[in-house]
């Protein structure tokens, strides 16, 4: 159900997506060579700082667990160039070169499908002749060598002199590889499309905050006396390479630093999106979540009314939307091995709206502080409940199970309430994203008959609510006494 959401997500922005089999990767330093294949310079692509590459759509990065498998048109300079990575101690001897040999391999097998191919040429014969004197000398004679020694962990391509285009993003040349690409294992069904396919093997990285590096959302042990039916990786669950291939990417453009589509809480990752196809509508979406769930309050320039009619359109159908458009949100947690799901729901686009209506009348109250801020944040509610300075350092699941409340409608968690409780016994003050906290909890319980209100209300017999009017009466006497 996730993946099938995120394949369709895929295939609903799929012009902002890089094209099958590609992905958008960041390349520091292209190599400039001739037709004939002799070196011409090198060229730095990394910003003013020296610190980002450029980004381009190039052939999709191999699944590198262990071993040598290099990608196709560029990588690293120890596959590109066989230079050491000097930030980490060889595991073998003459590894370098061997991971160049793989890297031409790789390219002579695209070659060798298509003879006729002047650009294939010019490179391999470069790669071919890389250890010849001539182009050792040319290469150190750059002004940029020394750079280049320094930085053999970052990635390398290559560039025919006088054309405008990088050899590994040329489409030709990508189609060519992916033809060569295609599974020969025996044909099963897609558990994500239903449809026939040759499953892939291994399914590609899409880390998160505090997870590893080649972290995933799906992935299988191997040899761990479980195997289903003697069937291992991911042949236990096969997936066709276009579906795996829509919901990383999906995965990943959800996850890019500059996302309108995430927020973060303590040690959870959530993303959000919709069926949605009007521009405007995922406009507010957006733009409202992210002030509700950012990690500051929200700004007076935005206030909680302005949000409030965003989601009153949502809700009433004054924006564009239909009744199949849906809402997705996601969970996500990293642990030792992979990336967990601790989070999963979809429901109507409007019915969403009217949970995040209701939130804002269960948390509504009379502020009497001077800067009258009109919300109080997500951080700013977690904060009021937990002893932790930083909502970083919260340990329970309090941040997630709020979250998880605010978007289903349910009932807020006890220990919200319990935290609320115990920050003003250990006398902290009772502020106006306290005492909201207490009255959203208490008004959401399904036992309690009676709704508090925002202003006074005299018919309230309730013993608790009229001991809080007294103890309001003397708190009142004390302060002007």
């Amino acid at each position: 159900m996730i993946l099938k959401a995120l394949c369709d997500y895929y295939d609903h922005k799929r012009a902002s997506m890089p094209g099958f089999g590609t992905k958008n990767v960041e390349i520091s330093f292209v190599i400039v060579i001739d037709k004939e294949g002799s070196f011409v310079r090198f060229e730095d692509m990394r910003d003013e700082k020296k610190k980002r590459g450029t980004i381009f759509e190039v052939k999709r990065p191999e699944v590198r667990s262990s071993g040598v498998n290099p990608n196709f048109l560029y990588d690293n300079g120890g596959y590109v160039m066989a230079l050491p990575d000097i930030s980490k101690q060889p595991k073998k001897a003459g590894i370098e070169k061997i991971k160049q040999d793989a890297f031409l391999q790789r390219i002579m097998k695209a070659l060798k499908k298509d003879p006729q191919n002047e650009i294939l040429m010019s490179l391999t014969s470069f790669l071919s002749k890389y250890e010849s004197p001539g182009i050792q000398a040319s290469m150190q004679q750059d002004s940029l060598w020394d750079e280049i020694k320094t930085n053999s962990a970052k990635n390398f391509s290559f560039r025919i002199e006088s054309d405008l285009e990088i050899i590994a993003e040329k489409k030709e040349l990508i189609r060519l590889d992916n033809d060569l690409q295609q599974s020969s294992d025996p044909e099963m069904t897609c558990l994500i499309t239903g449809e026939p396919c040759h499953p892939v093997e291994l399914t590609a990285a899409t880390m998160i905050p505090d997870s590893k590096s080649n972290a995933k959302i799906v992935s299988f042990q191997t040899s761990q006396g479980y195997d289903s039916y003697g069937k291992s990786k991911c042949y236990n669950a096969p997936i066709s390479p276009e579906a795996e291939f829509k919901f990383s990417t999906a995965l990943l453009h959800l996850l890019r630093p500059d996302s309108k589509n995430k927020f973060s809480i303590s040690n959870r990752t959530f993303l959000f999106w919709s069926s949605c196809t009007s521009a405007e509508t995922q406009d507010v979406l957006e733009q409202g979540l992210l002030s509700l769930f950012g990690s500051r309050d929200v700004s007076p320039d935005y206030g909680i009314e302005k949000i409030r009619r965003l989601f009153n359109s949502i809700y009433s159908g004054q924006l564009n939307i239909s009744d199949n458009d849906r809402f997705y949100i996601l969970g996500l947690s990293a642990n030792a091995a992979r990336i967990a799901v601790s989070y999963w729901d979809e429901m109507p686009l409007k019915d969403f709206a009217k949970n995040i209506l209701q939130h804002f009348e269960d948390m509504e109250i009379v502020d009497t502080r001077l800067d009258k801020k009109p919300y109080s944040g997500l951080y700013s509610i977690v904060v009021s409940c937990i002893s932790e300075e930083k909502v970083s350092d919260c340990k329970s699941k309090m941040p997630e199970l709020i979250t998880k409340s605010i978007f289903s409608g349910t009932p807020y968690p006890t220990n919200m309430f319990l935290g609320c409780i115990n920050r003003l016994r250990a006398s902290k003050p009772l502020t106006i994203t306290r005492a909201a906290i207490l009255k959203a909890y208490l008004n959401r319980r399904k036992d309690n008959q009676q709704k508090i209100t925002t202003m006074l209300n005299p018919e309230n017999t309730n013993p608790g609510y009229l001991s809080g009017r007294l103890f309001a009466v003397i708190d009142k006497a004390q302060r002007q006494a």
